[in-house]
């Protein structure tokens, strides 16, 4: 198990390359992957059963995960190359022409931790129930983690999946939300006025946490308490209230980094900000 401190250098490493990745492919989406940074690091290294060396994509005897906001793939390929999955240096090509590492994550060209193509949102959350219903009817004990988000939950395909989880018991389901009320035109409450998730989870049956998605004792314990619902045949949904852009004061709190690329000087000056850790940048 990674310690607080091990798991914050690695996240403030992960949003270093976030930072990079963007600015230099010069498009991206910086928001959302830095506001998701802190909770899917501790899922990757320490709460979810994963092994870079035994990777297989039909994901038997290991556990899952789907990244169903697919725009925020600089998280996801920072993390894939920090655990191990791919080289740390191929973080240079992203969004470049010929990459594995495209805008959105892709399966055409076997990226190693990618179990299925995403972008086109709302529909992670249906890949991962399917998923976690196949595992139960295999006779697979291990679970399937999905990361949604709450601009994305606006889509109606989301809470068919909702359902089929519940209709399914699908207990084996850990479902997250990237809770940072913003996407791309302004405030998700400005834009559909989605409400109250946590109500919204809880009245279809879902078990449901609210943690702090940059505390990792709080991100500990949701994920401790979605593992212990094994058994009581119903999904969980972890909503992590976040960020957006955090850890870069220029970028927090605001919407006008959802799909938006740094300058040069931008980059220099959050790289300043969120400070050098013992990882190095790629």
């Amino acid at each position: 198990m990674y310690s607080n401190e091990e798991l914050k250098n690695i996240s403030t490493q992960v949003r270093r390359d976030i930072v990079r990745m963007v600015t230099s492919a010069k498009s991206g989406h910086p928001g959302g992957s830095m506001s998701s940074a802190d909770f899917l690091t501790a899922m990757y290294f320490n709460e979810m059963k994963n092994d870079p060396a035994t990777w297989t994509r039909d994901g038997k005897g290991q556990d899952m995960f789907i990244l169903s906001a697919g725009h925020v793939s600089p998280v996801y390929y920072s993390l894939l190359a920090r655990r191990g999955y791919i080289p740390v240096e191929e973080l240079a090509t992203f969004r470049k022409f010929g990459t594995r590492l495209q805008g959105h994550p892709s399966v055409r060209r076997g990226l190693p931790g990618v179990f299925q193509a995403s972008g086109s949102l709302g529909q992670g959350l249906s890949v991962a129930a399917g998923l976690a219903l196949a595992k139960k009817l295999d006779g697979d004990e291990e679970r399937v983690y999905v990361m949604c988000g709450d601009g994305e939950s606006e889509e109606g395909q989301i809470w068919e999946a909702g359902m089929f989880a519940v209709y399914h018991k699908l207990d084996n389901l850990i479902a997250m939300t990237d809770w940072n009320g913003q996407q791309i035109d302004g405030t998700v409450a400005s834009v559909a006025g989605e409400g109250d998730l946590e109500a919204k989870w809880k009245a279809w049956d879902w078990n449901v946490i609210v943690a702090d998605g940059h505390d990792f004792d709080s991100i500990s314990r949701a994920f401790a308490e979605a593992k212990a619902n094994k058994g009581t045949l119903r999904p969980t949904m972890i909503l992590f209230k976040s960020d957006m852009g955090h850890g870069v004061d220029f970028m927090a709190g605001t919407c006008k980094w959802h799909g938006k690329a740094p300058s040069e000087e931008q980059c220099a000056e959050a790289l300043r900000q969120l400070g050098e850790t013992p990882l190095g940048d790629y």
